[in-house]
């Protein structure tokens, strides 16, 4: 049975120098369609996290919409002040779920439809679904071999630890009952959404995969790269256990299977380096980024925190 009509949903966008981005994320806001649930009332808050304010004074904010749009700017930089601003934007509107998804997406028609279809049918807290890469441009061979930039996916249901802001829905409730939401040490490290998660998990929040919930992300030539995806490797295994290491404190048995998991990581990329000459570059890339992943993890769990967004915006 459908859930009632009535449902209020604020999807919380934060944006940064990504004019064409945004204007192509807000007209696929506009194409949203309902068929498995009643049309929701819909609202998004948008937070600018450039001090100009130049988003919330581009035409594609101003432009008339089906929902309604309510924009801030926060000009404190890094991604948690920005979500976090945007959910306090959230808080005295009466809504049901928040739904995340960043600015170089788009969503297809039916995202939001199968989040809350899928919310329904689970009763769930947190409903995670697929990012479909594409290329802004004719990506190296190797880049497409290597599927580096492939998400992993899993079938409608399945329960999950893990998920992001790049396409998750989350009941309002849920975040209420938090002790704080994107934790604002991570202001220019990253982390903060997995962070999050990983608390909600911790407190027993349900949390599954809507694997018909699609987004698509536009990829810049500046990222298909070697340099790129070996920073990013070693990041996200830097930032995945900064989050465990601040869940987890007094946990030691824990900690020392991460330590384990992060050797055997990098054991095995430099055996894999090894023989990669012979296979091609994109298994020299895999292997550079075992090694990569494996050092971050191993630095994240002395304290040593790697600030990726000290760097350039990608994408426009």
């Amino acid at each position: 049975m459908n859930r009632a009509a009535g449902t209020r949903v604020a999807v919380c966008i934060i944006t940064y120098n990504r004019p064409d981005g945004l204007r192509r994320l807000l007209d696929g806001l506009d194409r949203l369609r309902f068929h498995k649930v009643p049309a929701p009332a819909l609202e998004v808050v948008l937070v600018d996290n450039d001090p100009a304010g130049s988003a919330c004074a581009s035409k594609a904010v101003v432009s008339k919409r089906s929902y309604g749009l309510r924009c801030y700017v926060e000009r404190r930089r890094g991604i948690p002040y920005a979500r976090n601003r945007a959910l306090a934007g959230v808080e005295d509107g009466g809504v049901h779920f928040v739904a995340f998804v960043d600015d170089d997406e788009v969503p297809e028609p039916n995202w939001l439809d199968e989040l809350l279809s899928v919310q329904q049918l689970y009763d769930a807290d947190v409903v995670a679904g697929p990012v479909v890469r594409h290329f802004d441009g004719p990506p190296p061979r190797w880049v497409v071999e290597g599927g580096f930039f492939e998400k992993q996916r899993y079938a409608t249901g399945h329960p999950t630890k893990f998920a992001d802001t790049a396409n998750a829905l989350v009941r309002w409730g849920a975040l209420e009952d938090m002790d704080e939401h994107f934790d604002e040490r991570m202001a220019l490290s990253g982390g903060e959404d997995t962070h999050l998660f990983l608390r909600m998990h911790k407190a027993g929040r349900t949390m599954v995969w809507a694997d018909g919930a699609v987004v698509h992300e536009l990829i810049p030539r500046s990222k298909a790269n070697v340099g790129w995806l070996v920073r990013r490797a070693y990041r996200l295994g830097n930032s995945l256990s900064i989050c465990e290491v601040d869940i987890y404190p007094r946990d030691y048995a824990f900690r020392a299977l991460r330590i384990a998991k992060a050797s055997a990581r990098i054991v095995r990329g430099m055996l894999l380096l090894a023989v990669s000459p012979l296979r091609g570059k994109h298994v020299s890339v895999r292997a550079l980024q075992d090694v990569s992943r494996g050092a971050g993890m191993l630095a994240g769990l002395t304290g040593l925190v790697y600030q990726e967004y000290n760097r350039k915006t990608h994408g426009t």
